[in-house]
């Protein structure tokens, strides 16, 4: 058997995050300070103790999502020998992916990803932006769909997460996302489901933000992965440090190949896949991609002792 780690992006966040980590393993205390550090501000706080609003603001919620994820890790690196095969993460969660395979130091990707966050922001003003999930519909029709209405209104709308066969997540202008809509029901959508996001992640309206992000980046150490991890840009692995860089940058505009990426797995022999971080919505993803994997998660600090793989 081989198993794979898998780390949560956003949408996982909620205050109270990792309070029965911090009471069960008091160790990882010291994350929340190298993050508090680095940050400037009482990140774990907001973590345990919200304010909501404050929790969910892209550049907070991507700090805070990384750093469970790696709190998480590091508890099972220091509580069990097994080691996974191969790591993957979607979106954001491929920086965690990415600390967890020792490409790049935990310090230097938690500013990364607060940094990552506020050009995402900054990159298309309030309300200007919007996501929807799409439910029912084969992924090339909402891809010609999105291409069509982009093409017909000379703005930006298109597929922008392969979650997983039947649910694709689509981004761009307001209204060019609500316009593909009305066509993807009409074209037999079960659903068009709003996403309670302004910041239309991983559409071409983030390309001025990733010139930013590549000169940030470019000034950081990156390594050579110890553990594969396969990019959300290509579905694939790479070894080369700057390739590396290069795709974590083309992943901020551009789609998030998650069903590829789970049946690459599926490729490399993978039986088991554990979620490594708060909630399971990557879980859920990855069985509807693929019945094959046996499906687990490290959310309770219980499943730590509890859960049994081989590697």
């Amino acid at each position: 058997m081989s198993t794979a780690f898998v780390f949560p992006g956003q949408g996982s966040q909620f205050v109270g995050m990792m309070k029965e980590y911090l009471e069960v393993y008091p160790s990882i205390e010291a994350v929340y300070q190298v993050a508090n550090d680095a940050l400037g501000y009482d990140l774990r706080g907001i973590c345990l103790n919200g304010p909501i609003e404050d929790l969910n603001k892209t550049a907070i919620t991507q700090p805070a999502l990384l750093a469970s994820s790696y709190a998480i890790w590091k508890v099972w690196c220091e509580n069990r020998a097994e080691r996974p095969t191969l790591l993957a993460g979607h979106s954001l969660g491929e920086y965690s992916a990415m600390v967890a395979a020792s490409v790049l130091k935990f310090e230097d990707a938690i500013r990364l990803v607060a940094y990552r966050g506020e050009l995402m922001q900054q990159a298309v003003p309030e309300g200007v932006g919007a996501m929807a999930a799409v439910l029912g519909l084969d992924d090339q029709s909402v891809v010609d769909i999105c291409a069509a209405v982009a093409k017909r209104t000379n703005t930006v709308v298109s597929a922008v997460n392969f979650n997983s066969p039947g649910q694709v997540v689509i981004a761009g202008v307001t209204e060019s996302v609500a316009l593909a809509g009305q066509e993807l029901k009409a074209a037999g959508a079960k659903k068009v489901m709003p996403l309670p996001i302004s910041v239309p992640c991983h559409c071409d309206l983030m390309k001025g933000a990733g010139d930013k992000l590549a000169q940030f980046i470019d000034g950081l150490e990156v390594n050579a992965p110890q553990i594969p991890v396969i990019q959300n840009y290509t579905a694939d692995f790479c070894n080369d440090p700057e390739i590396i860089k290069k795709n974590l940058v083309a992943q901020l505009y551009s789609p998030v190949l998650w069903t590829q990426s789970v049946l690459k797995m599926q490729d490399m022999c993978i039986t088991k896949v554990i979620e490594c971080g708060v909630g399971k919505v990557l879980t859920g993803l990855t069985k509807r991609v693929s019945k094959s994997f046996e499906c687990d998660g490290l959310a309770t600090p219980e499943s730590i002792g509890a859960l049994v793989i081989d590697v």
